[in-house]
């Protein structure tokens, strides 16, 4: 691993489609693992635009809101109790949710290093937004591997991509437009859609219109 870990994700992915049940079911488990704990070196920091906002009291969370806590304030004193700190409201600087959609190409060779870097771009997206993100797979069709609203645990989502083999044609903008519909379930305030793909589409469609729907695109590719 130590040597070339590339190379070792790779065959550690191709042996998750080995013909020998045990041994397949082995390099499953340990390759969910393996890829999860690669993706989570690193704290997973958020990113985007932080706001000011009134948020629920926390000690040294920040400034008291005087205008929002005014009534609770004024209701302790003429009572002459200790104030709820659950009426107290303060002003903090917050940072929007991340959605993100990770769109994987299986129509060309999804064995080896495309597939290990399939999973691991699975499972880094998972550790970045655990709760909101959805898993993409796509060719002639679209299937997702995990929906934005749907709860499933990150092995079965990283066992879904290595069950990925590459076949048939790529619909880019079917692709597009499943991440944008995806993404449209969420209220996260940053929606991110990644496409693993070398954007080589052979079936007709309006890739640029479906990329328009989309806040973010990044394009990865391997």
């Amino acid at each position: 691993m130590e040597d070339d870990p590339d190379d070792t994700l790779a065959l550690l992915a191709d042996l998750t489609g080995a013909t020998d049940q045990k041994l397949r079911d082995l390099a499953r488990t340990l390759a969910a693992r393996l890829y999860l704990d690669i993706s989570r070196r690193g704290p997973a920091k958020p990113r985007g635009v932080g706001l000011l906002r009134t948020q629920r009291y926390r000690p040294d969370g920040g400034d008291l809101d005087i205008d929002a806590s005014i009534d609770a304030l004024v209701a302790s004193r003429a009572e002459d109790i200790v104030i709820d700190p659950d009426d107290l409201r303060i002003r903090a600087w917050s940072t929007p949710g991340t959605a993100i959609c990770l769109m994987v190409d299986r129509s060309g060779s999804m064995t080896g290093r495309p597939l290990a870097t399939a999973a691991v771009a699975a499972a880094a997206v998972a550790w970045r937004s655990p709760d909101d993100y959805s898993v993409l797979s796509f060719g002639k069709d679209v299937i997702a591997a995990k929906s934005q609203d749907a709860p499933k645990s990150n092995e079965r989502v990283i066992d879904s991509v290595l069950a990925l083999r590459g076949f048939g044609t790529t619909d880019v903008a079917g692709a597009l437009t499943a991440a944008a519909d995806q993404l449209s379930r969420s209220r996260a305030g940053r929606k991110v859609a990644i496409l693993l793909s070398d954007c080589r589409a052979t079936v007709p469609g309006d890739i640029v219109g479906a990329a328009s729907r989309l806040d973010e695109l990044v394009i990865i590719a391997p």
